[in-house]
């Protein structure tokens, strides 16, 4: 299951408490102040696992909660500190405080570690408290307190390419006949209720990540669909394959109305360099049926994934784009 969004509590450990304590040794007034601090909290901290897809572990677990630090000892002895709490993401996971839906941390590359709440500080023993004035202080220091926080996990996907379009243009067919990836192919809208991800492979050792999400509609950018649920995962993507079926009735307001809901959503994306791809060649009978394409604003690339046509200068294209862009 593909779960790309989670809210979860997080609370630090605290700092151990610091003790009161007197060393007993002969001509030492009391044994003098010998008290052990505190130990400090346990840290709770993300790293992330390129090996990961989902936040589905993440998500059915409402609490997590770092050890507390020990309390200090005797002969100045301080308490052992309290494990840190690792927590595991998936690469491209963005971390965000609840209260405020301010960002905490965007973490994209794998092995990042981060900590999101730190935990409190150990208390000092009372030989920390003696004076000229005070030779025999009989307290010590609490503990502080770890931090509390509730922060949403959101996950988008990290991919080279990812694939724009229509429900049912095409693109989970791509994906299938371009990379091993297995997303369900049907032939009617709204197929592809979650994102796949694929390698496709050119040359001995080489590869590139392509994505294929669900389809857009018009409204997507407001929310209606699958809306921005989609539209998150594609900000991360190098280069945009807007997909239209060849048999488009009117394939420039189709392109036209993709472009829109991107742009609405974040007009950055729209800075990416993008490709138009017409899918289902196979399906042409007349090649006088594809009149509605004259004037069409972009180039193309004409692929049937069926017949696995035009497959090869797809992938040309592609990876001499993102050859460039390392």
């Amino acid at each position: 299951m593909f779960i790309d969004y989670a809210k979860i509590e997080l609370q630090a450990g605290n700092g151990g408490n610091g003790i009161v304590s007197f060393h007993r040794e002969k001509y030492i007034d009391k044994g003098g102040p010998s008290g052990g601090d505190g130990g400090k909290g346990g840290d709770i901290v993300f790293v992330t696992n390129s090996n990961l897809h989902t936040l589905q572990d993440i998500r059915y677990r409402r609490l997590y909660k770092a050890k507390n630090g020990q309390s200090g000892g005797s002969n100045k002895k301080t308490g052992k500190s309290g494990e840190d709490l690792i927590i595991e993401i998936p690469c491209g996971t963005v971390i965000k405080d609840q209260a405020s839906n301010k960002i905490i941390v965007d973490m994209v590359e794998d092995n990042h570690s981060h900590i999101v709440c730190e935990g409190g500080i150990g208390g000092k023993g009372n030989h920390h408290f003696k004076s000229s004035t005070q030779q025999t202080p009989r307290f010590s220091q609490e503990g502080s307190q770890g931090e509390y926080l509730k922060v949403e996990l959101e996950l988008k996907v990290l991919a080279d390419v990812g694939l724009v379009g229509l429900p049912n243009a095409g693109k989970s067919t791509l994906l299938s006949v371009m990379t091993t990836a297995k997303p369900k192919i049907a032939d009617y809208p709204f197929t592809t209720l979650q994102p796949h991800l694929g390698i496709v492979k050119y040359g001995e050792y080489q590869s590139f990540v392509m994505a294929d999400i669900p389809g857009l509609i018009e409204g997507a950018s407001e929310g209606k669909g699958l809306g921005h649920q989609f539209l998150k995962h594609i900000e991360r993507n190098k280069i945009l394959l807007f997909l239209i079926d060849i048999l488009e009735e009117n394939p420039q307001e189709t392109f036209d109305k993709l472009k829109k809901e991107l742009e609405t959503f974040n007009d950055t994306l729209m800075d990416k360099p993008a490709l138009v791809v017409r899918t289902k060649l196979d399906t042409i009978q007349d090649p006088k049926t594809l009149d509605q394409w004259n004037g069409f604003s972009e180039d193309y690339i004409d692929i049937s994934s069926v017949s696995q046509s035009g497959l090869d200068n797809l992938k040309d294209r592609l990876v001499s784009f993102l050859s460039n862009s390392i």
